[in-house]
């Protein structure tokens, strides 16, 4: 327990930033499970929107430093990565 009344203001001002901080990453963290369960459902134009939505998120948690940017960009990048794979094995049963 704070002993001193700024180390009590301190604490109630980081839970008050843990809160705010929780539902950014929460939200990323949902964001991240659509566009992920849309691409291994093979919906490419939903898959497409929802990766988008999911990138926007992370920019915007890690513009709020709630996440760091690197871990923010590996994770768009895992994201990408997987949509990409997906529309090329579409466009290669496409041809076929």
């Amino acid at each position: 327990m704070p002993v001193s009344k700024t180390a009590e203001k301190e604490l109630r001002a980081a839970r008050r930033k843990q809160e705010r901080n929780k539902a950014v990453r929460s939200l990323a963290k949902t964001k991240i499970k659509k566009a992920v369960k849309a691409i291994t459902a093979g919906d490419v134009d939903m898959a497409k929107t929802a990766v988008i939505q999911a990138i926007s998120t992370l920019d915007r948690a890690a513009e709020k430093k709630v996440i760091h940017k690197n871990t923010a960009a590996r994770k768009k990048s895992r994201l990408m990565k997987k949509l990409n794979a997906a529309l090329s094995a579409k466009s290669t049963t496409e041809q076929n």
